[in-house]
Parts: structure tokens; sequence; C-alpha cells
């Protein structure tokens, strides 16, 4: 009986994502050979690109998850969520990780980055937003450095990270919270530029109430396409936990927005400022008010895709809002134009298929919690 060798078949997902990582290196090469101008299309009327509100205001938003996860899990103790605290972490880790690679493309002479450290500027809120990326991004390592402890066996690092575990997730709380609210603060320096509707003095606070939000709908989102790429499943209650409190944190935020706009007078604003105000609603609408509908209703959060369902609003919300406030919803200067080039569009999509493609690894070769849950399950 003839013996047929077993062929490897390397998924069309992670062809896709490998052609999107080499397409994303185009932009990057075009950068350092030919100049910031030969990949982009900014001028002297718009201060940053397409880039930075998606791989800095929203790619640091949706890491929110690490910091959500690491509190539930090790400050409160709730360890029915413990499968999904590391893809969190992980996730957050990646998320920093793009932001800094993105700045490197952005910064004029990255080599000069050193220069934040021994050259301060205490009063920009740039420098509290370069210090908290740098630190936190060192912290989620150390963070999620028990994955890869665990996977060669090595116990003396693992020991040291157990023995400082909590300081590290209160570390990590403490820098997600002070740079979360910063990229609001960094809205704050020009009220002329950010549109009436969303400029706000509280825009830290609003920030940082949103990133909370989007911290569990991050998880569910990506623990449920990890799911279903990689044949694991997660416990149906811990989705359903984490959907369920979702309602009350979108709740507070819609609560700060709209007090916000009416302690301002600027209410009328959504009903007159055209067509921002078109823009308001539609994020308002699918990223705030249908969550808080549909995951409030218990028969709702009883399926999984559901949940998947009410957890991408709540990030396609989030999306809208980082790209409303940071580039939608600012003022141009008059006499420019501004439509990103696809080498910046490609630059973005590159940095994303990168941290799809590592978390696509890790959940394959690193134990990841939830792999050791289904484990469990199974025998």
């Amino acid at each position: 009986m003839e013996k047929t060798e077993k062929k490897y078949k390397f998924p069309i997902g992670l062809a896709v994502l490998s052609l999107l990582v080499i397409t994303g290196l185009v932009p990057a090469i075009i950068r350092y050979v030919s100049g910031f101008g030969a990949m982009s299309n900014l001028n002297d009327g718009r201060g940053w690109g397409f880039w930075i509100s998606f791989d800095l205001y929203c790619g640091v938003a949706l890491a929110a998850g690490g910091f959500t996860l690491a509190a539930i899990v090790y400050v409160f103790k709730l360890e029915k969520y413990h499968s999904v605290a590391r893809p969190a972490i992980l996730t957050a880790f990646l998320g920093y990780l793009l932001v800094i690679l993105a700045l490197m493309v952005d910064l004029g002479q990255p080599w000069y980055i050193w220069h934040i450290f021994v050259t301060p500027n205490i009063h920009s809120p740039l420098f509290e937003v370069g210090i908290c990326v740098v630190t936190y991004t060192v912290v989620l390592a150390l963070e999620f450095s028990p994955a890869l402890w665990e996977a060669l066996k090595w116990n003396v690092p693992m020991k040291i990270i157990r023995s400082i575990q909590i300081p590290l997730v209160i570390a990590g709380i403490c820098l997600s919270t002070l740079h979360q609210s910063s990229l609001g603060s960094m809205l704050l320096i020009d009220p002329t530029t950010v549109n009436q509707i969303w400029y706000s003095p509280i825009l830290p606070i609003l920030f940082y109430c949103s990133a909370i939000a989007v911290g569990p709908a991050m998880v569910i989102f990506e623990s449920t396409l990890t799911g279903k790429a990689l044949g694991h499943k997660l416990k149906h209650e811990v989705l359903e936990g984490l959907g369920k409190i979702l309602p009350w944190i979108l709740g507070a935020y819609l609560a700060l927005k709209l007090g916000d706009l009416i302690l301002r007078r600027d209410i009328g604003l959504i009903f007159t400022e055209y067509p921002m105000n078109i823009l308001w609603w539609v994020e308002i609408i699918i990223g705030v008010v249908l969550p808080i509908i549909l995951l409030s209703n218990k028969n709702f959060r009883k399926s999984d895709g559901r949940l998947f369902l009410g957890a991408l609003f709540v990030v396609i919300g989030l999306i809208l809002n980082r790209f409303n406030v940071s580039i939608v919803g600012m003022q141009i200067r008059p006499g420019y134009t501004y439509f990103p080039r696809w080498t910046e569009i490609a630059l973005s999509i590159g940095l994303f298929a990168d941290a799809m493609l590592v978390i696509y690894l890790a959940n394959r070769l690193l134990p990841m919690g939830h792999q050791e849950e289904h484990a469990i399950e199974t025998h």
C-alpha cells in the first residue's frame, strides 16, 4: 500500500496578508530613498496625513484591550476572562509597535528619535505621547513575555516576570491612561482647526472613555476572528460577559458627549453644521446607539455571531470618531487640498497586515490562554 505524503497547504488568507505586507514595504522604501514628498500628498495646508489618523489615532485606541483586560483579570481578579487576557495584551503590544513603525516613516529625521529622552520638552503633549508609547510598549512586551518563556520552557525569566506581574499591570494601566487621553490633548492646541462639533476642552476624557469602551469590543472582535481561523472556541460566557458591560461604558460616553455639547451651548451644531453633522450622527448611531440597543438585549447576546456584530459596530464607531476628529473634521489652510496617495493607504494596510500575521503565528506557536482552555475542554 503506497503512502501518500501529506502536503502542507498555504492558506489563502496568509497569502493575501503576505502580499499586503510586501506592498506596504514599497511606500517605506520610497520614503527613505526619495524623501517624504515622494510617498505622500501632504503639503503646507495639512499637518498630518492619512496614516497618522489610522495608525496612531485609531491604532492606539484599538490597542486599549490590553490595559482593560489586564485590569479585569489581574487587578479585579475576574479569572473567567483569563483566557482572553494574553491575546488582548498581544494585540495591544502589536498596536503600539506599529504606531512606532508608522512614526518612524512620518518623522523627518527618524534617526534622531532618541533626542526626546535627552532634550525633552516637558510642556508639549507630544513629549508625553512619545514617552508613553515607548515605555508602554516595553511594559506590554514584558507582560506578554510569559507566553514565550512557556513555549521555550525557560523557568528563570518566567519566575522573574511573575514576581513583578502586578506592578507591570498597574504601570500599563497608568501609562495607557496617560497616553489615550494625551492624544486628545494634542488636538486642544488649536481650537480653530478642529470643527466645533468635535472640539471640546474634555477631549482627553472623551478619548479615554471611548478607548475603554472599544477595549472589550476589540477583544470580542479579535477572539472571534482567530477562533474561526484557527478552530478554537472560547466559552460563550466570556464573550457574553464582555458584551454585557459594553452598553454601560458606551452609555457613559454618550452622556459625556451630549452633556459637553449642551454645556458648551453647541448642541444645535448636530442639526445645523452640515455636512459635519451627518458624519457626527453616523459615528454616534453606528458606534454608540446601535451597540447600546443591541447588546442590552439578553437574547441578542446569546449568539456569538451577534456579539461579534455588536462589537464590530463599536470598533467601526471608534474608527469613524478618530478619523472625524483628527483629519475629516480638521480645516485645511485656504488654497490647499489634500487626498491621500495610494502609498499612504498601502503603508497603513501593510502595517495592519503585519499585525495579523504575527497574531496568526502567535496563536499557532505560543500558549495563548484560550488554547489551554480549549485543550482542557476536549480532554
